[in-house]
């Protein structure tokens, strides 16, 4: 039914299916409506009629998102129009008590989207927008608004001329509620209350300078109050009253009022002068101390959580050293101290803002080799307390954990490693109290998980309490061990370590010695944790093999130096790999370890000689290690860990494979290099002086000579790698080799499709490991022999059978691209060689084909899109990418010979491309991040391909160039500039030789032509980019002001008269006496600037933009304000 005819029954209806409809394809039905009532002459009728009439609060919160999305459209609405809806809205909210916090909410946000697209909006010389206090002043006494910060022009006027009232506006309506009590069981009054704390919080959370701090990074921020605003922070009153309001008010409403001091804790301490912010301070502390003292709201969990927010704040701002000059702070910090263990000691309440206590003690920790004040800080006696109160807290927890089936918080790894990391540095002030209470619980606990082991009939509970302690326990030994790193540490704190490591790697040989029966995952888990922070502790190139630590691991276990500490670690990985196979969480883990590992060539050299790694290299199988099965067993998700598995073993092998090569290149002389000392080289050797040599001195000589001779000939005929180093690749890849032989036979014979299915997704992911791995030619030239022509066709098989599978598609491209890169200029090979062409090919083939099919699909829905065909579109660039900047394509010989496999991949690009909108090419950042660069070297090498596009699909390139300008991603719009650098510069130079008489015929002219041809019959294209680059520059955050230069001055050579008029009307909206100045801008612009594109032009031209930018910033914020039609203007 069209909308016109649309009833209101009808509208509601619509209403429920978009807001809590549960059927998809209802839900679908109302979107595409209401997109259509958006753009319907009748909206602004409907929305009044779903707002005076609508029976539920869906139908006025629908007609509140249409107004929004009709407010914000590129072409506003007249200005008489738009202040009469926020006149309407105004009334309507007044006169309407009753409606729902989200339709307010809703309502509100639709009179600040008018307000800051408006604020510039002048009529009858005045701004009228601007009066929106006084608006709501006059229609509801309170608003609740949160402005902005889109436009940092709009953002730092308003900040400048109005947001500076409104917070006093806010806190003289506090003071009131504070000097006549409200009666807060009126639900009207006490939300009335809600807001003004809300907007005083907004207030303060405003981004002043346009920073756009993460807020999750809250523990590193620093409000930047503007100068202006000093007076209200120096004022005692004003921190009095937020103190005040959290005592006086319900929970609701109190923790609102802490979560504006937390805001308060925070201001930017160059605000203050020194007596001024110690003042502040103090008051602060003050303050913390009447909480600490009343602790009664702090049981509230929202008070609870931003009173530890406000501790943390704390010490972000202030110095230690600040800290203890406060008269309260002895008393003080024993408060806080109190308070932490508590919290600790309760784990189970609050359990997500223990964070920000661990942030406080860890930052007042780390401070004390830098406090330079006498007067005691007192952390030598309240941070072992801290330490022994959260280690305690914990394995009592285990207990309440298993009886009462509660969530555990080991399972929550990314916690628990974020508050040990805290905890590493406190853990460390008054070491030897922290040891002792760890060595005495470990024994303890050992103890008893020993009896519980050998015990027939043990306790299935009790043992699984003690396996969770001992986790804890293991966890707790890796995070102070690798506290070493993060304090000051001493010879006998080295040896504290090594007591309590010794205990872990018994622990370690206990728990192998019962697999597979006896196991636990929370102790392998922790194991690997504390193996790691060993490594990155005491293993190490520039550790000292002297350390303490193995002072009491060389008695009790024989671990004399990390050799040692290495080969423990080597067996424990190998016995994880062995028997965890079906454990996703330890097996990705210990991989991860093994990776780390094998990083660092100084302990690669020591790891190659380990027994353990020489059983690895030569037995990894799936009858060894079990998680390289293809068990149905196995999700396909679990297949990505054998990345790293071949990465890392792949390194293992060729430092080993290196150093024979090494050697071997050092075992023969060159021609020019004499026998001995003694003995001249035939080829320097005058005849007259071999005349005079003895026979069989020159017999020697010819014999040195056919000896390297021989040598040198049979080193070239074996490509460069000898046949002991490729016989030795050949049995690393034979694993491989069987499976692809397998492969290949259910091929050809079609049963078990499942199976092969399977194989081929872990053999792709083993292969990307081991390309990842090969970063020489000699060694990269092995892997390809070793693939190529056998196994890639397998590979190619694979996509064209399941394309419309990415679980099987997504590792196979991924291997491709993998392939593709050229990194440490692996894929230079000889000049002789064609193994560059031939790998071109096969990528060729492989992505046309995917390309090819991957459109049969037809339309996907959205949850669908990326997975289903985005991300391999995406990969696909990044292999063709890969290929055009690698250098070791002569792409010209694929024309010159007919081979069609370059304009074919070409091809299916464009079509790959056509089937993605422009939105979905920004909104998806991998196919972004892949696109444009590929863009970019196709637009630097084969500007022929890009003119021979079609008309419709280069507008449709051109277009993405001019959207992804604006984007926030700095790699996308550097790589748009550069594009439309390389095109520009083309053109231009087509022009500039267009008057010239060719020579001779050549195809170039051609392709200008075309190109010229299409700019003329779409001038707007270049045009459109002018006005975008130009808006960059005046008015945005430019981040990549080199890479936007380089275009412009082409733009501006090609696009004169547009850029007079772009001058002429950003002049002209600025008032008369900044017009000259501007004019002056502009014309100090082009000072020096010649009309061509060379080098030394451009250098000119952008030490000219980066002037031009800053004084027209200056310009256009001198009285605190600029013109908005600019933008509007220039886009």
């Amino acid at each position: 039914m069209a909308l016109h005819f649309q009833s209101l029954a009808e509208l509601e209806a619509l209403c429920t299916h978009l807001y809590i409809g549960t059927d998809l394809t209802q839900r679908i039905e109302a979107e595409k409506a209401l997109l259509e009532l958006i753009d319907s002459p009748e909206c602004l009728s409907k929305c009044q009629l779903l707002l005076e009439q609508g029976t539920t609060s869906y139908a006025q919160l629908l007609a509140a998102t249409c107004l929004s999305k009709l407010v914000s459209r590129v072409s506003p609405l007249p200005v008489e129009q738009r202040i009469d809806i926020r006149n309407y809205i105004l009334n309507y909210v007044a006169s309407q008590p009753k409606l729902a916090p989200f339709v307010i909410q809703a309502l509100i946000q639709v009179i600040a989207k008018i307000t800051k697209l408006g604020w510039f909006e002048v009529q009858k010389d005045q701004f009228v927008f601007r009066e929106i206090i006084a608006d709501v002043k006059k229609f509801l006494q309170v608003d609740y608004s949160r402005p902005s910060a889109k436009h940092r022009k709009i953002s730092t006027s308003f900040r400048d001329t109005s947001l500076k009232d409104i917070l006093v506006l806010a806190c003289s309506l506090l003071k009131e509620v504070l000097a006549k009590p409200l009666n807060l069981q009126d639900q009207s009054q006490q939300n009335l209350v809600m807001q003004v704390l809300k907007l005083v919080l907004n207030c303060l959370n405003f981004d002043f300078i346009g920073s756009s701090a993460d807020e999750s990074a809250d523990d590193l921020c620093t409000v930047q109050i503007p100068t202006t605003w000093r007076t209200i922070f120096l004022e005692p009153e004003t921190l009095d009253l937020f103190f005040n309001l959290y005592h006086s008010l319900p929970p609701l409403l109190s923790q609102l009022a802490l979560a504006c001091l937390v805001q308060f804790a925070s201001t930017r301490r160059s605000l203050f002068s020194s007596p001024e912010r110690a003042r502040y301070l103090g008051d602060l502390i003050k303050g913390v101390k009447r909480i600490l003292e009343n602790p009664q709201g702090l049981s509230d969990p929202g008070n609870y959580h931003e009173f530890c927010r406000f501790l943390a704040r704390l010490k972000t701002n202030y110095q230690l050293g600040e800290l203890v000059m406060v008269k309260e702070y002895p008393e003080v910090i024993r408060l806080i101290a109190n308070f932490t263990i508590t919290s600790l000691q309760h784990w189970e309440f609050a359990p997500n803002s223990v964070h920000y206590l661990l942030t406080l003690w860890q930052r007042m920790v780390s401070s004390v080799p830098f406090v330079k004040s006498t007067e005691p800080h007192l952390l030598d006696t309240y941070a072992p307390e801290i330490t022994k109160a959260f280690i305690t807290s914990r394995l009592e927890s285990v207990a309440i954990v298993v009886r009462d089936n509660l969530d555990d918080p080991l399972d929550d790894t990314a916690t628990v490693f974020q508050q040990l990391e805290q905890l590493c540095t406190v853990s460390r002030c008054e070491y030897e109290k922290t040891c002792t209470l760890l060595v005495q619980l470990f024994d303890q606990n050992a103890q008893n998980y020993q009896k519980l082991l050998r015990s027939p009939s043990g306790i299935t509970v009790d043992k699984t309490i003690q396996e969770g302690r001992l986790a804890w326990l293991v966890y707790l030994v890796g995070t102070v061990v690798g506290g070493r790193l993060t304090y000051t540490s001493t010879d006998e704190h080295d040896a504290m370590d090594g007591e309590l490591s010794c205990r872990v790697f018994q622990l370690i040989s206990l728990m192998d010695t019962g697999l597979p029966q006896c196991s636990n995952e929370k102790i392998e888990l922790a194991i690997l944790w504390f193996l790691d922070q060993f490594r990155k502790t005491y293993v190490g190139d520039q550790l000292q093999r002297t350390s303490k630590v193995y002072a009491r691991m060389s008695e009790v276990l024989g671990i004399t130096d990390d050799n040692h500490v290495l080969e423990t670690f080597m067996t424990k990985i190998v016995t994880n790999l062995k028997y965890w196979g079906r454990c996703e969480p330890v097996i990705s883990r210990t991989l991860q370890f093994l990776n780390d590992l094998s990083v660092g060539y100084i302990l690669l050299k020591k790891l190659v000689k380990i027994d353990a790694v020489k059983f690895m290299l030569k037995n990894h199988t799936s009858e060894h290690f079990p998680f390289l099965g293809i068990c149905e067993s196995y999700s396909l998700s679990d297949f990505r860990c054998r990345t790293t598995f071949y990465t890392a073993l792949t390194r293992l092998l060729m430092v080993d494979l290196d150093e024979k090569t090494e050697a071997r290149s050092g075992k023969y002389p060159k021609l020019s290099r004499m026998r001995g000392s003694q003995t001249p080289n035939l080829f320097v050797t005058p005849r007259s002086e071999l005349c005079t040599q003895s026979p069989a001195y020159v017999i020697l000589l010819c014999q040195d000579m056919r000896r390297c001779t021989v040598a040198a000939l049979q080193k070239r005929s074996q490509r460069y790698y000898p046949c002991e180093d490729e016989d030795e690749f050949e049995n690393f890849m034979l694993p491989l080799t069987v499976s692809f032989e397998t492969v290949l036979q259910i091929f050809n014979n079609n049963f078990k499709q499942e199976d092969v299915k399977r194989m081929l997704i872990g053999l792709a992911r083993d292969l990307r490991g081991i390309a990842f791995a090969l970063n020489t030619k000699t060694s990269y030239t092995m892997l390809f022999d070793w693939i190529y022509p056998t196994y890639l066709p397998i590979l190619q098989r694979a996509i064209e059978r399941w394309y419309g599978e990415p679980a099987c598609t997504t590792p196979i491209l991924k291997l491709m691209a993998e392939l593709m890169q050229n990194r440490s200029q692996r894929l230079n090979f000889d000049v002789s060689s064609p193994n560059g062409i031939l790998l071109f090919r096969e990528a060729s083939k492989m992505i046309c084909t995917y390309g090819n099919q991957i459109l049969s699909l037809g339309s996907l829905s959205k949850d669908q899109i990326y997975p289903m065909k985005l991300k391999g579109i995406s990969i696909c660039y990044s292999a063709l990418k890969s290929a055009l900047c690698g250098n070791y394509v002569s792409f010209g010989v694929f024309k010159l010979y007919g081979d069609n496999h370059f304009d074919s991949v070409l091809q299916a690009f464009v079509k790959m491309l056509l089937s993605v909108s422009h939105s979905d090419l920004l909104q998806y950042r991998k196919l972004s991040q892949s696109y444009y660069p590929l863009l970019e070297f196709l637009t630097q090498d084969h500007m022929g391909f890009v003119t021979s596009l079609e008309p419709p699909v280069l507008l449709y390139v051109l277009t993405s160039v001019s959207e992804g300008l604006t984007a926030l991603d700095t790699l996308v719009s550097s790589s748009c500039c550069t594009s439309l650098d390389y095109i520009v510069t083309y053109l231009f130079k087509h022009i500039a030789k267009e008057g010239k008489k060719p020579l001779r015929y050549t195809e170039a002219p051609r392709a200008g032509q075309r190109l010229l041809h299409f700019m003329q019959q779409n001038p707007d294209v270049l045009q459109q980019m002018l006005s975008v680059l130009m808006n960059t520059i005046v008015f945005e955050d430019c981040r990549n002001q080199w890479s936007v230069s380089r275009p412009l001055l082409g733009l501006v050579l090609l696009n004169e008269k547009h850029f007079g008029e772009l001058r002429a009307s950003l002049i002209n909206s600025q008032p008369l006496p900044k017009q000259e100045v501007l004019a002056q801008c502009f014309g100090n612009l082009m000072e020096g600037v010649e009309q061509n594109l060379s080098i030394k032009n451009r250098d000119r031209f952008t030490q000219n933009l980066s002037v031009f930018r800053r004084d027209v910033a200056e310009v256009l914020r001198s009285d605190g304000s600029t013109d908005a039609c600019s933008p509007d203007m220039m886009s």
